[in-house]
């Protein structure tokens, strides 16, 4: 028999009464299903194939989990797969997790949030470029239009260099449901990445985030941030020189101005000569298409940014 003082077992029992609680708050979150929904999502049964709302959907925006809400899919990795249920060749970051199906043969998908039974997921058929098909039941599924994204989901601006590499690493974070390079802080409409290169625009590059706050935190990104760039370097990032390139942080709200502060100060401790600049979010203006997902598309990876573990934590 193990021995267990007491004062130990009553922090163990806390501990536990605690986890149990939050697991229940979290649950009270969880929406009400019906009993369909519920064969399918929680006891992992089927729909039947071209019966699901989302099977021919076409819309634009974000894919979610009909039980927690949390992201899973984006409309532009959709893909008609003659399948019978809706088919996804990507999705967001971190929210679809892979477990061996019970038949032992397939891999099952599952809500990384909530646990909910999505579909199954296929590799080898060579139908996209990923060669992956996420076969996902459309009563396991929510949508959120793209006219609609900003409310549902939340959003996060910074500029550290040129854009491809800050997108390339920040569209990779778990819970990054889009990540877009773009301009901003500056004067000038419309703005061309010829006339930001230029100058006296007034604009800086920079890369607009949303997020689910469900999966991960503005901190978490944040901190990212500040370990994918140098933010000791003004007015450039590694080889590229010019006053597009420099270091900022662009805040929507007190609790991201609070955050990044945070963040600099903990550097600056540790003695980082950080040069980042906390400003308040400005006008975000899509670059053009040729720079969105460059280094993706381009199969390559960054030359002017890397990772580098700057916290202790």
């Amino acid at each position: 028999m193990v021995n267990v003082c007491l004062a130990c077992l009553a922090i163990m029992t806390v501990a536990c009464a605690g986890a149990a609680r939050a697991e229940a708050s979290m649950k009270t979150e969880w929406r009400k299903l019906t009993e369909e929904e519920e064969r399918v999502i929680v006891r992992k049964g089927t729909e039947a194939p071209f019966t699901g709302k989302f099977e021919r959907h076409a819309e634009k925006g974000v894919y979610t989990c009909r039980r927690c809400g949390a992201a899973l899919y984006r409309a532009e990795d959709k893909f008609d797969a003659t399948c019978g249920w809706p088919a996804f060749e990507d999705a967001v970051p971190g929210a679809v997790r892979r477990v061996p199906d019970a038949d032992g043969q397939r891999t099952e998908i599952l809500c990384a949030t909530c646990g909910g039974h999505l579909g199954h997921v296929f590799t080898g058929e060579r139908l996209t470029p990923r060669d992956t098909r996420h076969c996902v039941n459309s009563i396991s599924l929510d949508f959120v239009a793209e006219a609609d994204t900003g409310k549902t989901f939340e959003k996060a601006l910074f500029a550290g260099g040129c854009f491809w590499g800050v997108e390339y690493y920040l569209q990779q974070a778990r819970g990054v449901i889009r990540a877009v390079s773009g301009y901003t802080g500056g004067r000038t409409e419309h703005p061309t990445y010829r006339q930001v290169c230029a100058g006296g625009t007034g604009h800086i590059e920079a890369v607009e985030v949303l997020y689910d706050p469900r999966q991960t935190a503005y901190e978490k990104l944040a901190r990212l941030f500040f370990e994918i760039h140098d933010p000791t370097q003004e007015g450039r990032q590694g080889p590229d020189i010019g006053e597009q390139y420099r270091s900022a942080v662009f805040v929507r709200d007190g609790m991201q101005k609070t955050t990044a502060e945070k963040l600099i100060a903990r550097l600056r401790a540790k003695g980082i000569q950080v040069v980042t600049r906390i400003e308040p979010a400005k006008t975000f203006w899509p670059a053009e298409s040729s720079h969105q997902d460059y280094y993706f598309v381009k199969g390559s990876t960054p030359y002017c940014h890397r990772p580098v573990k700057r916290f202790d934590d």
